[in-house]
């Protein structure tokens, strides 16, 4: 029997249900061969589309019914008030950079490079070798794979100046992303209800882990060239906070990277204050002017615990990172992972760990560095024609983002809403404050798909920024 044949059913039975109280027993299937002239199977088809549609439910052994209408009624989750009780830590929305772009929207607001800026071929060639070996089908062990561990802790033995004892790969606990070793490591190393310094703005993601892990975050602000020394030493001696989280290379958002005297005095201040500096290298990947200096490079008595994903060069799909920590501090968070996931699959650590040993690796590296110059400098050459009250502080030199002030007045919720309303998305700046904004900011990521809009992107910003102003000048 054909397609036709079926569609010829499914056409006679709609008729005849929708004038067929609810409830009422369909024909047998053999009836309807006989009717129709149909084969058992042209049959079993149609009745599977009806069930689709739903129109018809099935009860084994007894037959085919029209379908009972049910009537909508709410439901009612009060016990669970009840039982729940209060939240330990503030339910955030879900954060602007993880929402899924709006259809033909021109998306500056994503966390994560496009596609066309990721090793695709060394990924699916990866993964494909690792699905035949025996990371698909073994357990990792907590730590992670010897060879991965090997591989980060040699990358950061690279940069380790003479004198300085590299780390070694029993230092590695290999992560599900580095988003889980924050929350490890704040409650391995702070805990509940201690203070944690982190720089103001940073990373909405670290905030969330911190507030997760039930810290107290002491904002130190930070600018384009990083953190004051003195702010720091003072919110030590202020706090007795025992450490500090930032990202010293390409922030998100500011982007912004600290100089060699800067590193040298911020770890000092830690040192002295016999403190751990938390450093989150995101994108050490990412560089564009210059390359990512590990301020773990140049400690090796445990004061630094670093922190170096893979997710944004790699693949957000091969969710891989580790931590770098020794003595006890390295104990305490693994027995944190042990608790929260036991291992990371060894089929994305086995595939991760492909990527990075291929040939082709640092040939990616290099043509990534030239494709987010051109991203970059044409979204800044797109704000500086369209959007003339967005201000700079500095260009990045690496990392995903430009960080842009607009003037104070400035509504940033109602122009978020009225730019996604034309077709573009954009992050307002509040959601990387760990305490009061100190100002009227947008991050804008020129790492998103079609990079030819930035200029019809700008175009809409500068528009519904100055429609904005207007009506506040107005009232």
């Amino acid at each position: 029997m054909t397609n036709d044949s079926s569609a010829r059913i499914v056409a006679g039975l709609r008729t005849w249900i929708a004038r067929a109280p609810p409830g009422t027993k369909l024909p047998s299937n053999r009836a309807l061969m006989a009717e129709y002239g149909a084969s058992p199977i042209t049959v079993q088809k149609a009745m599977r589309t009806l069930s689709g549609l739903g129109l018809v439910e099935s009860r084994p052994g007894v037959g085919t019914f029209v379908r009972t209408v049910r009537t909508a009624r709410p439901l009612d989750y009060d016990w669970q008030t009840g039982a729940l009780r209060s939240p330990q830590a503030p339910i955030p929305a879900l954060s602007t950079p993880m929402r899924s772009g709006v259809p033909d929207a021109i998306g500056l607001h994503a966390g994560y490079p496009d596609r066309e800026l990721l090793p695709e071929r060394l990924v699916r060639a990866a993964l494909a070798r690792a699905s035949r070996g025996e990371a698909a089908l073994t357990r990792s062990d907590v730590t992670g794979l010897p060879e991965l561990q090997a591989w980060f802790a040699n990358e950061l033995a690279e940069a380790t100046p003479v004198g300085v004892t590299p780390p070694a790969p029993r230092d590695v606990v290999v992560l599900p992303g580095s988003q889980s070793g924050l929350g490890s490591t704040f409650r391995a190393l702070v805990g509940s209800g201690h203070p944690l310094l982190m720089e103001s703005p940073s990373y909405w993601g670290a905030i969330l882990a911190a507030a997760h892990a039930g810290v107290h975050v002491v904002p130190v602000p930070s600018g384009p060239n990083g953190p004051r020394p003195e702010e720091i030493a003072h919110a030590f001696e202020e706090t007795g906070a025992r450490a500090f989280y930032a990202q010293p290379n390409y922030a998100n958002p500011t982007g912004a990277q600290w100089s060699a005297q800067r590193r040298e005095q911020v770890l000092d201040v830690v040192r002295a204050h016999a403190a751990f500096l938390v450093e989150d290298d995101w994108a050490h990947d990412l560089g564009i002017d210059t390359s990512a200096q590990p301020i773990a490079a140049h400690d090796d008595a445990g004061h630094v615990v670093y922190l170096r994903s893979l997710t944004k060069s790699v693949s957000p799909s091969v969710r891989v990172a580790a931590v770098i920590a020794r003595g006890p501090a390295r104990e305490r968070i693994l027995a944190d992972r042990g608790a929260e996931s036991m291992y990371v699959s060894g089929l994305l650590q086995a595939a991760a760990l492909d990527v990075v040993t291929q040939p082709g690796w640092r040939t990616h590296l290099r043509n990534l560095r030239q494709q987010l110059r051109a991203r970059r400098d044409l979204l800044v050459d797109s704000l500086a024609e369209h959007v003339p009250h967005a201000h700079l502080d500095h260009v990045p030199h690496g990392g995903l983002n430009l960080w842009a002030r607009l003037p104070d007045a400035t509504d940033l919720e109602r122009l978020a809403r009225d730019c996604e309303a034309e077709g573009v998305m954009i992050a307002p700046g509040t959601e990387w404050f760990p305490a009061e904004p100190s100002g009227a900011f947008i991050r804008l990521n020129y790492s998103g798909p079609d990079p030819a809009r930035f200029p019809e992107g700008a175009r809409v910003i500068g528009h519904a920024l100055a429609n904005s102003l207007d009506q506040r000048a107005d009232t």
